[in-house]
């Protein structure tokens, strides 16, 4: 099993070279609003399986996905297979430093968190339990989200690059941001980059 997870993480975290195919499934979502490459969605309640991770951006990529690879492809009590989701959701931690004022937010620039999507179906009650600790099984409450879409390599300075452009954009706009911004990967890493779906989300008011 520890062979095949490493195969597999291998092969979605490996450079691009031929065409990918997006083939998982989403979920669903409304679309409030639509300006081009930016849109403003409405996603229902979803079940993720998450873990942290505390490396740089790279090590993490790939220790958190075999972690939640493993999870998906039997390291749990059921010994049960999930079937693979989009996208990958991958987003920086901060640290909350109480004062007596005001309360600073600090970027911890060691720590992540990854989620894989659970498939329609499953609820917190009927999805299998990890056997790795460092794994959990959460429940996101329906929220309204900015999403930036782009295409290129999913790397660290891209999505700080189309982070930063979504933040000045909200601003700009007048809307409230109420999470920082995490990256959304839709494609096997072997999808050419001009053909990639990445996104960066950020929930709003």
């Amino acid at each position: 099993m520890k062979k095949l997870i490493a195969v597999l993480t291998t092969i979605f975290l490996t450079g691009c070279s031929v065409f990918g195919l997006r083939t998982a499934d989403q979920p669903s979502y409304q679309v409030l609003n639509d300006y081009g490459n930016i849109q403003i969605r409405h996603y229902p309640d979803l079940l993720i399986a998450e873990t942290e991770i505390v490396a740089d951006y790279k090590n993490a990529s790939t220790q958190g996905f075999q972690r939640l690879a493993g999870y998906i492809f039997g390291n749990n009590q059921k010994q049960q297979t999930l079937a693979m989701t989009a996208p990958v959701i991958q987003e920086q931690q901060t640290e909350t430093l109480a004062m007596t004022a005001p309360v600073i937010q600090q970027k911890s620039e060691d720590r992540w968190l990854m989620a894989f999507v659970l498939p329609k179906g499953y609820s917190i009650t009927t999805a299998p339990i990890p056997n790795d600790k460092a794994v959990t099984i959460k429940e996101l409450p329906d929220k309204k989200v900015a999403v930036i879409q782009y295409t290129g390599s999913l790397c660290e300075s891209g999505i700080e690059k189309n982070a930063g452009i979504l933040s000045i954009w909200l601003n700009q706009q007048g809307f409230k941001a109420l999470s920082p911004a995490r990256s959304a990967a839709y494609d096997p890493p072997w999808t050419l980059p001009f053909l990639r779906h990445n996104e960066v989300h950020i929930d709003i008011e």
